[in-house]
């Protein structure tokens, strides 16, 4: 495993098909360690950066998309970080490595960056993997709750998340029989940088509905789902799959949020019969 150039941080490994890997929040490109070396060792060229504000990329706000900006615009991208933004550095991370064309595969907040992405660059997308996903735009009971969350992160830091986070996103045999799981979760929150979280989460906050444009998506679709997820419906997964024609939906028993980590086996066996048909 390497870093990319550029100021854009990420694993970039194997060969043969693109594929890149967008990760939920607040975590980093080391939730898919799994699938990268599954796939990577598949004939597959994985790609898993950190988007911008998280994990390494914490402290390279200031070095997005082609550039560097002036300190005062670095503070403005702190404030928020639109999930445009992550689709354009992800565009911009695909040039620099000289890809034209990488299977899109996102996790809960990820989903939003494949979403964008897809809108912004059809072309580029022969195939999109969503897991956890939302289409929903956020109701003002969302967006009060993750401004609430933002002003508490700057100031209070990122500490006061770990407990509720491991709660909600990890199904219970998880917490009981998996510590080394429940370790990585806590250990990737953190060293989240509580400033690239608080942006996230007013990016995330501004987001747009995505509903209407599930129908426009014609390329092969995977949607996967924890049954014991603590933030995400069965109906959101759902909802995606009704709009997106041809779309295939798969839910993975004993998993939450973070379905990837928790029961990776299963996950990559999905993964990799997906693509085999795609």
């Amino acid at each position: 495993m390497g870093k990319c150039t550029m100021d854009l941080i990420c694993t970039d490994v194997g060969s043969g098909p693109a594929l890149v890997l967008l990760h939920g929040f607040p975590f980093n490109r080391s939730m898919w360690r799994e699938q990268i070396d599954f796939l990577s060792a598949r004939d597959f060229r994985v790609v898993a950066p950190d988007l911008r504000g998280l994990g390494e990329m914490s402290d390279k706000l200031q070095f997005v998309a082609g550039g560097g900006k002036s300190r005062r615009q670095a503070e403005a991208y702190r404030t928020l970080t639109t999930m445009e933004d992550m689709a354009r550095d992800v565009a911009a991370l695909m040039d620099h490595l000289k890809i034209d064309r990488a299977t899109i595969c996102g996790l809960s907040m990820g989903c939003y960056v494949a979403f964008e992405f897809v809108y912004l660059f059809p072309a580029r997308v022969p195939a999109l993997v969503l897991c956890g996903p939302r289409a929903q735009g956020p109701d003002d009971e969302e967006k009060n709750s993750r401004e609430a969350q933002a002003q508490r992160l700057l100031t209070e830091g990122i500490q006061f998340a770990v407990p509720s986070i491991s709660k909600s996103l990890l199904a219970e045999m998880t917490l009981k029989e998996k510590p080394e799981v429940v370790e990585h979760v806590r250990d990737m929150v953190l060293h989240t940088d509580p400033r690239g979280a608080a942006a996230a989460q007013r990016g995330m906050a501004a987001r747009r509905d995505y509903s209407d444009e599930l129908a426009n998506i014609t390329v092969p679709t995977l949607i996967i789902a924890g049954r014991e997820d603590g933030v995400r419906k069965p109906e959101d997964a759902e909802f995606i799959h009704r709009g997106i024609r041809g779309s295939q939906l798969v839910t993975i028993d004993d998993a939450g949020h973070l379905m990837n980590m928790e029961q990776p086996e299963i996950f990559n066996g999905v993964m990799l019969e997906f693509f085999s048909k795609s």
